[in-house]
């Protein structure tokens, strides 16, 4: 999916949360994220690892937190 797809599927689901975090990324003002591998960020699986895999490119390093509850 190109970047120019990803934001127009994001915008027309109104997703502006995640919008502000690409541009933030794409401005080197992101530079990681914790995300529960459970949930992911977006519930559209495609969509999440678009974005996803998008966030990675730009630097921003994914870092999947521990959900054990110890």
């Amino acid at each position: 999916m190109t970047r120019e797809q990803l934001i127009q599927q994001l915008e027309e689901k109104n997703m502006k949360e995640i919008l502000e975090l690409i541009e933030d990324a794409e401005a080197g003002h992101l530079e990681e994220l914790e995300l529960a591998p459970s949930l992911g960020l977006l519930r559209d699986t495609k969509l999440n690892d678009a974005v996803l895999n998008h966030l990675s490119q730009q630097g921003v390093n994914i870092i999947y937190v521990n959900e054990d509850d110890e």
